[in-house]
């Protein structure tokens, strides 16, 4: 008998258990991409007519660009582009290693200094820093070295100083440490702060804690922005042939001129800028993949 006035409920009854189906009869119809496929075959018609205008067309000069490819000139040309971009880099970095530590300084004038630096060069054109320097005797007949506001002990002249050659290493370093300042101040603030008051916890100097914890994993963050800033600044480097310097593409245009074979010498520039720039692309990969220890599975 039941103790309470509710109708007793009807248990429902248990589940059946299906019948496990056979999977290796049923048919897998693929994901169909009509589109793609045309995209894909339009694609490789387009690529394979350039192709084919490059291997038939005759206003290519294929064989004048084999004649100029490794001409003496051309190779003198490529080294002094080499040079210059050498040059560039390692004293446009140098400076903007040290204009970025100076932006992340506690000192306000410093802070001010390093900024105004970097507003002004990235202002100006490249194009007018590099014939500013370039005409810098006009300005400047000596530069003297001595005594701030007093006497000087010895004197360059500023004529026979500052060449094209290193008014464009000046031009070229001063303008790429603009932008390399501001590259290493964010991979420096890319790194946590608290890593920086550990180490300072545990009483390690400053200095050791900006070379071995701070620069090794903002160097992560700093490489592809600077691996950039380098192949722009190795290409950037025709603007000198306003000064008439006998980089790449200056001897280019000087040839050219000479016997009118203009697409195959510009053909001839193209080809160095992209197996040079190749080169640096497969060098920052073994750069990056070394400072990537540890922290890639």
């Amino acid at each position: 008998m039941s103790l309470t006035s509710d109708p007793p409920v009807d248990k429902a009854p248990p589940p059946t258990v299906a019948e496990p189906e056979d999977y290796g009869a049923l048919k897998v119809v693929p994901v169909r991409h009509p589109w793609r496929w045309a995209a894909v075959a339009a694609t490789a018609i387009l690529l394979v007519q350039f192709l084919h205008g490059l291997a038939t067309n005759p206003g290519w000069e294929w064989e004048v660009f084999a004649e100029f490819f490794t001409a003496e000139v051309i190779l003198k040309a490529v080294w002094i582009t080499l040079q210059l971009t050498f040059y560039g880099t390692a004293i446009g970095f140098a400076l903007g290693i040290v204009l970025a530590f100076m932006r992340l300084s506690a000192s306000p004038f410093l802070k001010s200094v390093a900024f105004t630096y970097i507003w002004a060069f990235r202002s100006i054109p490249l194009i007018v820093q590099l014939l500013f320097w370039f005409n810098l005797a006009y300005l400047y007949k000596e530069l003297q070295f001595g005594i701030p506001f007093g006497p000087g002990f010895f004197s360059f002249d500023t004529m026979g100083l500052v060449g094209a050659m290193s008014a464009a290493v000046l031009g070229l370093a001063l303008h790429q440490a603009a932008y390399a300042a501001e590259i290493v101040r964010g991979g420096v603030l890319a790194v946590d702060s608290g890593q920086l008051e550990a180490a300072a916890a545990l009483g390690i100097p400053r200095l050791r804690q900006l070379r071995r914890i701070v620069l090794p994993q903002a160097m992560r963050s700093i490489l592809p922005n600077a691996a950039n800033e380098i192949v722009s600044l190795f290409k950037g480097t025709s603007i000198v042939s306003v000064m008439a310097i006998g980089e790449l593409f200056y001897q280019v245009q000087v040839i050219y001129g000479r016997n009118g074979r203009v697409v195959p010498l510009l053909m001839v520039a193209t080809a160095w800028y992209i197996l040079l720039t190749t080169a640096l692309s497969v060098l920052q990969h073994y750069v990056e993949r070394h400072f990537a220890k540890g922290a890639t599975r």
